[in-house]
């Protein structure tokens, strides 16, 4: 009976430690999750809302205009945690925002349907440098982002990966656009 007892434990250690070196590479390479502190990306993503984070989307596509992304913040900012913000500009876009009015990238105004009021400030233009991205949330006039930067523009390289979908709270799960 001794022998038997001895491999069930066995068994049962063997499998969770393969189910802990699983989550840790799932968790260290390809998803991750964040609970949203504040309200900068209302009303797309609430105060609490948790939601899950691909952190390997980038390695084969690029980053593009309208994507929500995790990314550690410009060191002149001297903050230690995350951000969660919107991107309106890549690369070699000028972006320019009238108050009262839209975000225009390359002259022409971004349909975003997910904001609930007009900017009411003017930015730029301001052309987004290589290896760079400007990034707004979508409380336009409630977020820190690149409009309130000292430099609106922030490394490529800080970026953590793509929010995609928002898993807390159970009334508002689904896929973030």
């Amino acid at each position: 009976m001794g022998k038997k007892v001895w491999l069930f434990f066995k068994e049962i250690f063997s499998i969770l430690l393969i189910s802990i070196l699983i989550a840790v590479v799932i968790k260290a390479f390809i998803v991750d999750s964040r609970t949203v502190p504040s309200a900068s990306m209302y009303p797309t993503i609430h105060v609490g809302d948790k939601v899950l984070i691909n952190k390997f989307i980038y390695h084969f596509t690029d980053i593009k205009t309208g994507d929500i992304i995790v990314f550690s913040p410009p060191d002149f900012l001297d903050m230690k945690s995350d951000l969660i913000k919107r991107v309106i500009g890549t690369p070699g876009d000028t972006v320019e925002v009238k108050r009262n009015d839209k975000v225009y990238v390359n002259g022409f105004p971004l349909d975003e349907p997910y904001l609930s009021a007009p900017p009411l400030y003017d930015f730029g233009p301001v052309t987004v440098p290589e290896g760079k991205l400007l990034v707004l949330g979508d409380n336009r006039n409630g977020s820190e982002d690149s409009h309130k930067w000292p430099d609106p523009f922030f490394p490529i390289e800080n970026v953590k990966g793509k929010a995609f979908v928002r898993y807390w709270p159970l009334n508002r799960i689904g896929a973030l656009k």
